[in-house]
């Protein structure tokens, strides 16, 4: 079924859309279209997975054109970012509370960015200095840059994703005295971090006591994670 699917896409790219033709790709969902698609989608819905893939192939283009929009295999790229959509799609939690457009950017330019690593392996003669595009002002851009660049953007999102997750199960999974413990422990509040030691002085009770409450809070917290 996925390899069906992915042909499918890849038809569509190449032979529909057009990397140069924006205009000619399906418009994104509205805000509500969208959120039906994918609660049709957890239902086994099948048509509504398509559909979020199709109708989001122009964020796959945009991409492609904003950071590789001199690169000779503009092509090969928009059929690996496509493989990146399909895996948005496939993996993206709505309740989670961060968009869809944003997550799937992520995953697109993962795709693309493990596709310049792996070319980097097989081809020995590739510098990481190499110039593989040039960027708004002209200036040159090389497999380093768009590694080192797109790495550290990758890793922010995720990161502030994953904080907001966190931040609202601590609210919603822990009972007062675990999040009491854990918003000290982790300075989730807006202060500084604080040892077991430093909990325990300031709720008046032992170390050994904040310890194995904090052991319990997280293993919840991994749990709906």
């Amino acid at each position: 079924m996925f390899s069906m699917l992915i042909s499918l896409l890849m038809n569509a790219v190449h032979l529909l859309l057009g990397i140069g033709t924006p205009q000619n790709f399906p418009p994104p969902l509205e805000a509500q279209e969208e959120k039906a698609a994918f609660l049709a989608k957890q239902q086994g819905d099948e048509n509504a997975r398509e559909k979020l893939i199709v109708h989001n192939l122009r964020l796959v283009s945009h991409i492609v054109r904003k950071y590789y929009g001199t690169a000779k295999n503009q092509e090969d790229l928009v059929s690996i970012g496509s493989i990146g959509l399909v895996k948005a799609v496939d993996t993206y939690k709505p309740e989670n509370g961060t968009r869809f457009a944003t997550y799937a950017a992520k995953c697109i330019q993962n795709e693309i960015l493990m596709y310049f690593r792996s070319q980097r392996k097989l081809t020995a003669e590739v510098s990481i200095n190499e110039t593989i595009d040039v960027d708004r002002d002209g200036n040159p851009l090389t497999y380093m840059d768009v590694i080192a660049t797109e790495d550290n953007i990758e890793e922010e999102v995720d990161l502030k994703v994953k904080s907001a997750l966190v931040r609202r199960l601590v609210g919603e999974v822990l009972d007062e005295r675990e999040r009491q413990i854990i918003v000290l422990r982790y300075g989730l509040s807006g202060g500084e971090p604080r040892t077991q030691r430093e909990v325990a002085q300031l709720l008046g009770i032992s170390r050994s006591y904040v310890s194995r409450i904090e052991k319990g809070a997280l293993e919840t917290l991994r749990e709906h994670c």
